[in-house]
């Protein structure tokens, strides 16, 4: 292969390559690493490569200098490294040894990315794909960022249903930032997390004198909400004393604290949310059915997360995003075997689980991408198979297989609505139906 060749090959490769001598000097160097850079070739060749990169490992960790010493190469390790307008560069980098005809190593070789695209591809994504800073693609979660306005701006007691994760608060904020309540104080409370005494003090106050050691009044939470929005998470959970209680403040819109004799009016919108079927509970007797038709004024289901598995990468580019920031780290995201691990996991926590996951791998991985031994041990699998790639059955035909099924158990096997949600065309559908032998 002559050198014009081996150059214009170089030239076409998307990502910044270089390579150095025994004596660590650049001998060639190809057109996207001058672009990402900012040093011309002709600047380039011949010089010592920590001169042309002045790169965060060159002085202590040089990868290539690593691999060359044990003769293994690296994959995917995020540094910075200092254009030629002094700019520092976010780049992955990923290292080989390069011998000749009798395997002695005569040099290395070097290839890199510029990561600061990925980040402008990133945020572009979450300003596209996201809604009041809750994070989806999906179209059961397009058709939620739909209903929001016109929910927020109706003024009507909303009831949020989903399971624990899935980011009902979330939803609750959104529709206060929404609405034109937005400029008075948004205020939550757990029902589901305090006895009936204290939840009654804490939904409405009391006076000086209500109880031994009320030395003073307390305003309550509908007192703190005046004018703004009350989320009451867990609303399944109060008893049918407190369900009284509230329905009556709800109908009347008036309230008394503990210890006080005139009722206070309240000017509060309600969003009430639960993790249980409310229908289920008052079939049961356990949920007066006038409250519950009280609170379900507008119902908005919130989807599992192994309902929406398409909104999995931007979720977990999110929060990969959202802990760099935190942490000050700069982890690249998560390796392809990570991804499909999961994919095929039905995150029971939701978006919470979620975020403990990439937490948790945060704290054990030290740079470039998540691995699958970064991930919590019931994550993991068979550890002979880390580092190696996909985990075993988990292929490109098994992750759509499992995005196919899910979308059409979510329309009760309509492939044209399937088709649409997955965002394909019904013939597209039909043939990867056949293709992956789904028909049955």
């Amino acid at each position: 292969m002559n050198d014009g060749f081996h150059s214009q090959l170089l030239d076409s490769v998307p990502d910044g390559v270089f390579t150095v001598d025994a004596e660590w000097r650049v001998t060639s160097f190809n057109r996207a690493a001058e672009q990402i850079t900012g040093v011309r070739r002709q600047e380039a060749i011949g010089r010592p490569c920590c001169e042309v990169f002045r790169a965060s490992i060159c002085e202590s960790a040089c990868a290539l200098k690593q691999t060359l010493a044990t003769r293994r190469p690296i994959s995917n390790k995020v540094v910075y490294i200092v254009n030629a307008q002094g700019e520092r560069i976010p780049i992955s980098i990923s290292t080989a040894a390069l011998k000749d005809a009798r395997g002695k190593i005569i040099g290395g070789v070097e290839s890199f990315r510029d990561l600061r695209l990925v980040n402008e591809l990133r945020q572009e994504a979450e300003q596209q794909d996201s809604f009041s800073d809750i994070i989806g693609r999906s179209a059961a979660m397009r058709q939620l960022f739909d209903l929001l306005p016109a929910v927020a701006e109706s003024d009507s007691t909303v009831l949020l249903e989903g399971t624990s994760g899935t980011g009902k608060e979330l939803f609750a904020r959104a529709i206060h930032q929404l609405s034109g309540r937005r400029a008075k104080k948004f205020v939550a409370l757990n029902c589901g997390a305090l006895p009936d005494t204290l939840l009654e003090s804490e939904l409405f106050g009391y006076k000086a004198g209500a109880f031994t050691d009320a030395r003073k009044d307390k305003p309550g939470r509908f007192a703190l909400a005046e004018g703004g929005t009350l989320f009451l998470d867990e609303i399944g959970d109060i008893s049918p004393a407190m369900q009284s209680r509230l329905l009556r403040v709800l109908q009347e819109r008036t309230y008394e604290p503990l210890g006080g004799v005139e009722p206070i009016r309240a000017n509060v919108r309600v969003i009430a949310a639960t993790n249980k079927s409310l229908e289920n509970l008052v079939r049961d007797g356990k949920f007066r059915d006038d409250l519950f038709y009280r609170i379900n004024v507008v119902r908005l289901e919130l989807p599992a997360l192994r309902d929406r598995r398409e909104d999995l990468p931007l979720l977990i580019d999110h929060l990969i995003a959202r802990f760099n920031r935190l942490k000050a780290r700069d982890i690249a995201g998560v390796s392809d075997a990570v991804l499909a691990r999961l994919m095929e996991y039905d995150f029971p926590g939701n978006v919470r689980e979620l975020e403990n996951i990439i937490e948790h791998a945060f704290a054990l991985c030290r740079g470039g991408l998540i691995e699958l031994n970064h991930l919590p041990p019931k994550l993991r699998g068979d550890e002979a198979v880390l580092g190696s790639g996909l985990p075993p059955g988990v292929t490109l035909a098994a992750m759509e297989k499992l995005l196919i099924r899910d979308a059409l158990r979510r329309n009760n096997d309509n492939r044209a609505a399937a088709a649409r949600e997955l965002g394909i065309d019904a013939s597209t559908l039909f043939r990867k139906l056949k293709t992956l032998k789904l028909n049955g």
